[in-house]
């Protein structure tokens, strides 16, 4: 008698567990459904008992994600490569490019040759005109496609931009391009919008001077001093582990500003989208394809953002809400002052954002697509 074979091993290695749990534990619900077992390896905080009841291996992974340390990155290396050589996994998916750097040097001491490296973007890096930043993203694409890439590394992108950054192009066959992480859009509906006015903004995401938030707070100030009724709150904590943390008091003197509130985290972002008629993201770049603009338009409500890959992406100009320059204030709150006299297109631009997220950026197109790039990488290497 013959034991039914063991289901194939995939781990997934990310930074946090919280991030994980905020963004991808739709893509494990998919792996599981596809037949895999699943780990997740990351430094472990309050999420450990969410991923456990999904039916998740769980595997900690201390390493602060903050740290530039060489032997930081060698020890948090070195201990990643003993687990996956315990584990075996057929599969290693590296979610953000810390956890690429780390987890795909790990796999290939580990000897594991099948790896997904998932470039949600690449954060304050992108973000940094300057040369020192261009200078690091070339030596990260250089180490990624030099020993950290082999015959069996496939990437998943956002966007269609940052290909590019790794010498890259969309149609290449390694290449998959989802829409973000995916939405539920029965999770995130449409409810009415609130009562104008006034215009009723929101920022919703990390306090960090990456995303733009300072650029949100100076636009709403600046259109209504000149005469806009438009309100912005800020939905969101710092992240300490970010070396672009907004500092909490300077939040705190933005709330203190007429018009502008900061409401700290929420647990139900719908929540916030059914009490606002527009969301505020002017990105500094960065980003994959940020969570909170297709949340947003899943909502049904339009988004004000920059001409940054991934923002500009999802948001096409005049039609799901407006696309301006970064850093560009005083544009942004031209179009603000514009959206707040002109209520009927403000309902327009919700209605095409909604049915943009419905045209390949829900939960069930982009696990489609990543479980069959599971079973493709099976195929090849089983």
């Amino acid at each position: 008698m013959t034991r039914p074979a063991s289901p194939p091993r995939l781990a997934f290695i990310v930074t946090e567990d919280w991030f994980f749990v905020s963004h991808f534990l739709p893509m494990a619900r998919a792996a599981r459904a596809a037949g895999f077992e699943v780990l997740v390896i990351a430094r472990v905080r309050d999420h450990r008992a969410v991923l456990e009841a999904e039916g998740l291996r769980v595997i900690p992974l201390e390493a602060e994600r903050q740290s530039l340390n060489p032997l930081d990155v060698v020890s948090a290396t070195r201990r990643l490569a003993a687990i996956l050589k315990a584990e075996r996994p057929a599969i290693v998916h590296c979610i953000a490019l810390r956890a690429i750097l780390i987890g795909g040097a790990a796999a290939r001491l580990a000897g594991i040759a099948s790896r997904v490296y998932a470039v949600t973007g690449l954060g304050f890096l992108a973000a940094r005109q300057d040369a020192a930043a261009r200078l690091a993203r070339g030596a990260i694409a250089r180490i990624v496609r030099g020993p950290l890439e082999g015959p069996g590394t496939r990437y998943l992108f956002e966007n269609p931009d940052d290909p590019l950054i790794f010498g890259l192009k969309p149609g290449d066959p390694p290449v998959t391009i989802v829409g973000g992480a995916g939405i539920d859009p029965d999770l995130f509906r449409p409810e009415p919008l609130p009562p104008a006015p006034p215009l009723r903004l929101a920022f919703v995401g990390r306090m960090l001077w990456s995303k733009g938030v300072d650029v949100a707070v100076e636009a709403v100030t600046a259109a209504r001093a000149r005469g806009a009724d438009v309100t912005l709150t800020l939905v969101g904590a710092p992240d300490p582990s970010n070396p672009k943390a907004v500092p909490e008091a300077t939040l705190r003197d933005w709330a203190g500003r007429p018009g502008i509130a900061w409401s700290g985290p929420s647990r139900d972002i719908a929540h916030v989208w059914a009490g606002h008629h527009a969301a505020l993201m002017p990105s500094r770049g960065g980003e994959g394809l940020p969570r909170a603009i297709l949340e947003a338009a899943a909502c049904g409500r339009a988004v004000l953002t920059t001409d940054v890959p991934g923002c500009r992406t999802f948001v096409r100009d005049g039609a799901d809400g407006f696309v301006v320059a970064r850093d560009d204030a005083a544009a942004l709150a031209d179009r603000i002052a514009m959206l707040a006299a002109d209520p009927a297109r403000v309902a327009a631009m919700g209605a095409s954002a909604r049915a943009r997220v419905l045209d390949g950026h829900t939960e069930e197109a982009v696990m489609a697509a990543v479980t069959g790039l599971y079973r493709a990488m099976l195929a090849r290497h089983g």
